[in-house]
């Protein structure tokens, strides 16, 4: 160890997080079986799914017909599966998360619900407070269309929440019905994100001002990249009349380049240097960002096996993947007091999430 951590907010050092919950839909897919729901015959759309690294990924598909084709879904039928289908793995996230931590319901005082798969108003965070019985003096953050790093944007805000309030409990819950998103032309623009996008939720519960076990929440970094703004984006598809998402194809080498500035910026101030650092969470945003990512900060294959492991048995869960990645790291056992891990997200705008975690 280069020495003690210095020079962060020592309200924030005292925020935790003390638990950690995730909930998927009950139907899973192999990219096998996508391939056949939907007919796919094109060969380098095929060759998309099977080689994405993705072996199954749990979805809320559409209905068959009469002919056992899948139907297509309006756009309005498309907002009804985000909002009823994200209540359900909410809650299903939530009390997986506050039975972790040994909370209940009616110890929530702060509720932030992230999604980026729909637009609801009033937002998730009103719907889950009325659905869950949460109570009435609950303050309440909905972060909407940031993303896949949104989730750490999100836990930031939580963080200071928890510090402004000694004592009182804070949740993120990240929503991602992606399935709700998805649109099936044929075009590559749509079947690489149909090839990767899977539907889950997750949440955390952080509090401050006491002791608790669980991390601490020491500090966080964030990188922007103006250039690659238009690299990620969910926009209306004036041609198909629906949002659709757009990836391009460049943008793991884009996040990858930036991956070890931000880290430092991260650290600088701490006397903590990179090799300091125990255990790694990254969002699990394909094959090749995690690979971009695991090259550029010269990390192994092992450092990144949560982060891997949950994009083969779930895809990319947009702002809550990073939390499916920490609760496989919180279930393995081995972080020890006084070990330093790091949480990284990316998503649109282009922008990279960090945060510094010390058990």
């Amino acid at each position: 160890m280069t020495g003690m951590v210095g020079g962060t907010d020592s309200r924030r050092r005292t925020a935790r997080i003390v638990g950690v919950g995730t909930a998927v839909p009950p139907d899973s897919y192999s990219q096998a079986d996508l391939l056949a729901e939907f007919a796919i015959k094109d060969e380098k759309i095929r060759l998309l799914f099977e080689n994405s690294a993705i072996e199954r990924r749990h979805l809320m598909l559409p209905p068959t017909g009469a002919d056992g084709a899948r139907e297509t879904e309006s756009q309005g039928q498309l907002l009804e599966k985000h909002r009823a289908g994200g209540l359900r793995i909410a809650s299903a996230a939530i009390d997986s998360c506050l039975a972790e931590a040994g909370a209940s319901i009616d110890d929530v005082r702060y509720l932030c619900c992230v999604s980026s798969t729909g637009l609801l108003t009033p937002g998730f965070s009103a719907l889950v407070i009325k659905e869950m019985s949460l109570s009435r003096k609950c303050s309440r953050l909905d972060v909407v269309g940031m993303g896949c790093n949104a989730g750490l944007n999100a836990l930031d805000a939580v963080a200071n929440w928890a510090c402004g309030h000694p004592g009182e409990l804070a949740l993120v819950v990240c929503i991602e019905v992606c399935s709700a998103a998805y649109v099936f032309d044929g075009t590559m623009r749509t079947a690489v994100v149909n090839s990767l996008f899977g539907d889950g939720a997750a949440a955390a519960a952080v509090v401050a001002g006491k002791p608790t076990d669980g991390p601490e929440l020491v500090t966080f970094a964030s990188q922007v990249i103006p250039e690659a703004s238009a690299a990620m984006r969910f926009d209306w598809d004036m041609e198909h009349g629906r949002f659709s998402f757009f990836l391009d194809p460049h943008i793991p080498y884009v996040v990858g380049a930036h991956a070890e500035e931000v880290v430092g910026r991260l650290l600088a101030g701490t006397g903590l240097r990179q090799s300091d650092i125990a255990h790694w969470v990254v969002h699990s945003g394909g094959k090749k960002v995690i690979d971009s990512v695991r090259v550029n900060l010269g990390l192994t294959r092992h450092e990144l096996r949560h982060t891997s492991s949950v994009l083969r048995d779930y895809g990319n869960l947009s702002s809550g993947s990073f939390l499916f990645s920490y609760q496989r790291l919180r279930s393995e056992g081995v972080a020890r007091p006084g070990d330093y891990g790091v949480l990284m997200t990316m998503g649109p705008g282009s922008t990279i999430e960090t945060a510094l975690l010390r058990w």
